[in-house]
Parts: C-alpha cells; sequence; structure tokens
C-alpha cells in the first residue's frame, strides 16, 4: 500500500523507528514526511539523516495533533506495542484522510499450531522474541482488528495479508482465510466522514 501513495502528499509515520519508510517516502515519493517515535536512539538516527522526527508516544501525544493534518498515517508493526489500541487507531483516521496500519496476526496458523502443540507463547519471523523480551502488550487477529473498525465506525478501504515469503494477498472484510493464512496484516483505514 505504501508503494502506492501519490508523489508529494503529507505523511506522518507513528512509531517510525530510525525513519527507513519516511526516507523511502522522501526519496522515491517526495513525500513531506514527519515521524513520531518513542526511543531516543530511532529520533537520533532518524534526524541525523536528515528527517523530521520528534520523540513521541503514540498513547498520549496524538491527541495533540490537529484533525486533518496530513493525506496519510502510518502506523507499521507498532499497534501491538500501544497501552490503548482503540484510541490510537480512532486518534490515525481523525488525524489523517488515510490510515495505513500494520501489525503481527496473532491468528496466522503456525502460531496458534505452536501454542497447541508446544504450550508456549510462539516465535515465528514476524513474534522473534521470547514473551518475557517483547514490546508487544496487545496482540491480535486480522478478525479482531476488523471488529475493532466495525466498532469504531472506520471504513476498511483495503486489507491485504503477508505471508512469511512476503507474498501480499488482498481480502474481503470477512479476512476469515487471511487471518489463518496471513502472518502480518496490512489495512488501508479510513473515517466514514471522509
Amino acid at each position: 500500500l505504501v508503494a502506492r501513495l501519490e508523489a508529494g502528499i503529507d505523511v506522518l509515520d507513528v512509531g517510525c523507528g530510525e525513519g527507513e519508510l519516511l526516507a523511502y517516502l522522501a526519496e522515491t515519493k517526495q513525500t513531506d514526511g514527519r515521524g513520531v517515535e518513542l526511543s531516543m536512539s530511532g529520533v537520533s538516527k532518524s534526524v541525523r539523516s536528515g528527517l523530521s522526527v520528534i520523540q513521541g508516544d503514540a498513547d498520549t501525544d496524538l491527541k495533540h495533533y490537529p484533525t486533518g493534518a496530513f493525506d496519510y498515517v502510518v502506523l507499521s508493526q507498532t499497534l501491538q506495542a500501544t497501552r490503548n489500541p482503540k484510541q490510537v487507531v480512532s486518534d490515525l483516521v481523525r488525524i489523517g484522510a488515510k490510515a495505513i496500519v500494520s501489525f503481527p496476526n496473532f491468528g496466522y496458523w503456525q502460531v496458534r499450531w505452536k501454542l497447541l502443540l508446544g504450550g508456549r507463547m510462539p516465535r515465528t519471523g514476524i513474534l522473534g522474541e521470547d514473551w518475557y523480551k517483547t514490546q508487544n502488550i496487545h496482540l491480535c487477529t486480522i478478525l479482531d482488528f476488523i471488529d475493532l473498525c466495525r466498532d469504531l465506525g472506520i471504513v476498511i478501504e483495503r486489507g491485504i495479508s503477508v505471508n512469511p515469503q512476503g507474498r501480499a494477498t488482498g481480502f474481503s472484510n470477512s479476512g476469515w482465510a487471511a487471518n489463518l493464512f496471513g502472518e502480518q496484516a496490512v489495512f488501508l483505514l479510513s473515517s466514514k466522514n471522509s
């Protein structure tokens, strides 16, 4: 979805890490990108690379952004590390005309299988840390996320599941097969008021 963004748009990357996505979009799409990152090391590296990134927390700082401030807001592999994912997702579609959200899918069949057979929190390519080391506190499935968007009145414009080999497959709002076979999910969202 990110590769299809229009040139010259305004983007806010929440949980931008070291700014890799912002740098890619600036170079390939000439975007006006801003970033918010919790870790000071990520902020420092981003700023040293010439990116506009501030230290901030998605759970507490998004409320300070004005409504409609950006064309797109991106939350990539960060939702599961937030304390209040419901509020964060609401803020994303308020701040941006559209939001792109990606996260590891805890409904993926290998995760289920490893939990069933091993009886312990599974480790996969995308969930690669032991449970006590991870920042993930709100793991969810694709179906859980679809329900959250429905509850919030958020429009899912597109859903994509990605398998471990990086193959992306679009899916409808039911998402049953994607929930089982997608290791991660990417959603394009908008507010009903857009």
